[in-house]
C-alpha cells in the first residue's frame, strides 16, 4: 500500500474526511491464488494508455461501499465525490445497509444499466462481486476497488489505503508497547471474509512470531461484522472469556469505537489496552479519558479522493491499470500503478493525546 509523505493537518481539513469499518470476502490465501493471467490478458487487449489525454468532462462515478451510513465510508466517499466535482464529473454513493457477501451485486447490476463511467467499490467479498463486475467491465464500465480489494479479474485498479504489512505489524507494535510486550491479546475484526482485515491479521500473526513477542499470546480473533451492537457484545465476550486479557487490536473503525465504549464504562478501563484503526473525531473522547492510548489510520477522505481520480484516469484513457503507468490525482500529486494494479495512498498516522487535537476528521 507507494509510500507518500505523512499527512498534514491542513490537508486533512481541506479533504475533510474512519471510520471503518474500514476497514469482506474470502481469505488472503484465496485471493492470492487468483490467476493473474486473465488480468494480464485483459490489459493486453485494451487500448494503449495515453498519459497526455485530458480528463473527460461529465464522467459519472458511483461509489459502492461495504455499507452505507458507515462513518468511515461516508467520509471516504465524500472525498471521492468532492474529487469528481473538482474534475468536472458527477459522483454519487449507493450501497447496502448490511455488509453481507452478496449484498453489493444488485447495485453493480443497476449501476451498469445506468451506464456509469466507473464504479469504485470496497468489496464485502472479493469473489462474490466478480461476475457482476466482469459484466460491467465488458460493458465498458471502469472498475476501481478501494479499501477492500476484489479478486484481480474483477477490477482494473486497487487503491490501497496503506501497506498491508505496515498496518498489520504496526498495530502489534503499538499494543506491545502499551502492555510491556507481555500478556494475552485478542483481535476484534470486521467480517470473517474481509480481505483487508484478514491480510492485516496474517501480518499481525507473523509479527507475533518474533522473539520480542515471546511473552504475548493471541488467544482469539473475534468478529463484530462491522456492526456496533455485535462488536460491543464481542468485546464483552472477550473479557468474560479471558479475564486476564491484556489488550485488544480492532482494525475496524466500527469495532474499535464499540470496544472503546464498552471499556470506558467497565472496570477494565485503562487495564485492558485497546488500539486499532479509527478516526480522531470518533475516538478523541476515549483518548482523553484514558480508554485508548494510541491508534492509527490513514486519511479516508484522501482514499476516496485518490480512488476517484484513478477512476477518471481509467475512464479517460490515461491509464489501463498496467504496472508502471502514472496519473495525477489533484492535490495529492502523481501516483504510479504498482504490481497487480495496486496504488498505495501512503503510510498510516499514529494518533495519541499529544497530537489528536491537530486533526479534524
Amino acid at each position: 500500500m507507494k509510500t507518500r509523505t505523512p499527512w498534514r493537518p491542513t490537508a486533512l481539513l481541506a479533504g475533510l474526511v474512519l471510520l471503518t469499518a474500514a476497514c469482506g470476502g474470502t481469505t488472503k490465501s484465496d485471493v492470492a491464488q487468483q490467476s493473474s493471467a486473465s488480468a494480464t490478458a485483459a490489459a493486453s487487449s485494451a487500448p494503449a494508455a495515453d498519459p497526455n489525454a485530458p480528463l473527460k468532462q461529465g464522467l459519472k462515478i458511483a461509489f459502492l461501499p461495504k455499507q452505507v451510513n458507515n462513518p468511515y465510508f461516508t467520509i471516504a466517499d465524500g472525498g471521492g465525490i468532492a474529487a469528481a466535482k473538482e474534475f468536472g464529473g458527477e459522483g454519487k454513493e449507493v450501497g447496502p445497509s448490511d455488509a453481507s457477501a452478496s449484498s453489493q451485486v444488485s447495485y453493480i447490476n443497476t449501476l451498469m444499466q445506468q451506464k456509469q463511467d466507473a464504479i469504485v467499490i470496497s468489496a464485502n467479498d472479493p469473489n462474490a462481486v466478480v461476475p457482476a463486475l466482469k459484466q460491467a467491465m465488458a460493458a465498458g464500465v471502469k472498475v476501481v476497488s478501494y479499501d477492500s480489494d476484489t479478486a484481480p479479474e474483477g477490477r482494473h485498479v486497487f487503491v490501497n489505503q496503506a501497506g498491508a504489512e505496515d498496518l498489520g505489524r504496526t498495530e502489534v507494535q503499538l499494543l506491545a508497547e502499551q502492555i510491556g510486550h507481555k500478556g494475552k491479546i485478542a483481535v476484534l475484526s470486521a467480517t470473517p471474509n474481509a480481505t483487508n482485515q484478514n491480510t492485516w491479521i496474517d501480518f499481525m500473526k507473523d509479527e507475533l512470531k518474533k522473539p520480542e513477542y515471546k511473552d504475548m499470546e493471541l488467544v482469539k480473533v473475534a468478529y463484530g461484522n462491522d456492526d456496533d451492537d455485535k462488536s460491543f457484545a464481542e468485546t464483552q465476550g472477550l473479557l468474560r472469556s479471558y479475564p486476564d486479557l491484556a489488550g485488544i487490536i480492532s482494525p475496524t473503525t466500527v469495532g474499535i469505537a464499540a470496544a472503546a465504549r464498552y471499556l470506558s464504562d467497565s472496570p477494565s478501563k485503562g487495564k485492558v489496552k485497546l488500539t486499532g484503526l479509527g478516526t480522531p473525531n470518533q475516538l478523541r473522547k476515549f483518548v482523553k479519558d484514558g480508554t485508548i492510548e494510541a491508534f492509527e489510520l490513514w486519511n479516508p477522505a484522501d482514499l476516496g479522493y485518490l480512488a476517484s481520480y484513478a477512476a477518471a484516469a481509467l475512464a479517460s484513457g490515461q491509464v489501463t491499470g498496467a504496472e508502471g503507468e502514472k496519473f495525477k490525482a489533484g492535490r495529492l500529486g502523481e501516483y504510479t500503478i504498482g504490481a497487480k494494479g495496486e496504488v498505495l495512498l501512503g503510510k498510516p498516522t499514529v494518533f495519541n493525546k499529544d497530537n489528536i487535537d491537530k486533526f479534524d476528521f
